[in-house]
């Protein structure tokens, strides 16, 4: 069952710039209207239950996308269909399926508790006391908040927060879930803390996930389909492990030595920066692993090492270069 369709989906942005004469001097009087295509002609499907990444770097058109699925904005042609619902035009039913995350924005009121959110929160979608009791129980045992739920929100950790954003969003059992980069400014821990909850809501609750993050290790742990998107066009619509295959494999290795050191010629691995005891290494796990990468280095003489993915910017290029020798 489909619960998101979006089909030939578009929406412009009209503005005004003042207009150049054929001297080169700008008019005082006179604009042009400019027309940006923030989302250009897309169309995709979401079923029950899947966990979806929506990505792409910045003014690639994925919040004005899911601005349109929330039913903040309107699209300029084209349809939409959340839970059979047109958000455009339903928006206040629509907001009784779905629920929201922003990392950096929050819908708590800091100077209550995170309890009385909660029971706020249940008043605005009508729960009743007793479900509304048994609810936030479930959710509090489940994210494991019990000991700082009477807590103001303001005095609690980020981490700690963004368990509460998500019990919020929760309470009233929606059937789609938002998430706009949920684990930005989170330490490494509370970062693979949210990913696992993220998970286990999608697993026994069954809730659609719709995810955006520029944080490539959050959708490899989150998501199983990835679509991205980029000047406005899908770029790519394909299953998280054809992405890892084809597009994640490689990682990007910084290592601090005591000492200057000679890298070994190794099968996928390339040394793209030597400076003093500094080293940057590009490793492609399609033709080596990270435990002979990490035999390239005396652990003893290391004293500072990092390893990240490639950037969502280097992916969407290597995507385009592969379909240009297509």
């Amino acid at each position: 069952m489909n619960v998101i369709e979006v089909n030939n989906l578009r929406k412009e942005f009209v503005s005004k710039k003042k207009r150049v004469k054929e001297n080169g001097k700008t008019s005082l009087f006179k604009k042009d209207k400019v027309i940006k295509r923030a989302v250009d002609d897309i169309s995709f499907c979401v079923n029950e239950g899947e966990a979806l990444a929506f990505i792409g770097p910045n003014g690639a058109g994925k919040s004005t996308t899911i601005k349109m699925l929330t039913g903040i904005l309107y699209p300029t042609s084209g349809s939409v269909k959340v839970m059979g619902l047109d958000p455009s035009k339903d928006r206040i039913k629509l907001s009784y399926q779905i629920g929201t995350v922003f990392g950096q924005k929050e819908q708590l009121w800091v100077h209550l508790s995170a309890m009385d959110n909660f029971k706020f929160f249940g008043a605005i979608y009508d729960i009743r006391k007793e479900k509304l009791e048994k609810r936030i129980k479930e959710l509090a045992d489940l994210f494991e908040v019990n000991e700082f739920i009477n807590q103001p929100v303001k005095s609690l950790s980020l981490g700690q927060r963004m368990k509460c954003e998500m019990i919020a969003s929760l309470i009233h059992e929606p059937k789609v879930l938002f998430f706009d980069e949920p684990t930005i400014g989170l330490d490494p821990i509370a970062k693979e803390t949210l990913r696992k909850l993220i998970k286990k809501i999608n697993k026994e609750l069954n809730t659609t996930i719709i995810f955006t993050s520029h944080d490539v290790g959050d959708i490899e742990e989150v998501c199983k389909r990835v679509i991205i998107i980029n000047d406005g066009k899908i770029v790519l619509d394909d299953s998280m492990k054809n992405l890892k295959y084809h597009y994640l494999n490689k990682k990007i290795i910084e290592v601090n030595m005591k000492n200057n050191i000679k890298i070994e010629k190794t099968a996928g691995v390339q040394v793209i920066k030597s400076k003093d005891t500094l080293y940057k290494i590009e490793a492609d796990l399609n033709q080596t692993t990270m435990a002979d990468v990490m035999k390239l280095f005396n652990p003893d003489d290391i004293q500072d090492i990092t390893i990240s993915s490639t950037p969502l910017e280097e992916i969407i290029k290597d995507i385009y270069k592969r379909r240009e020798h297509e």
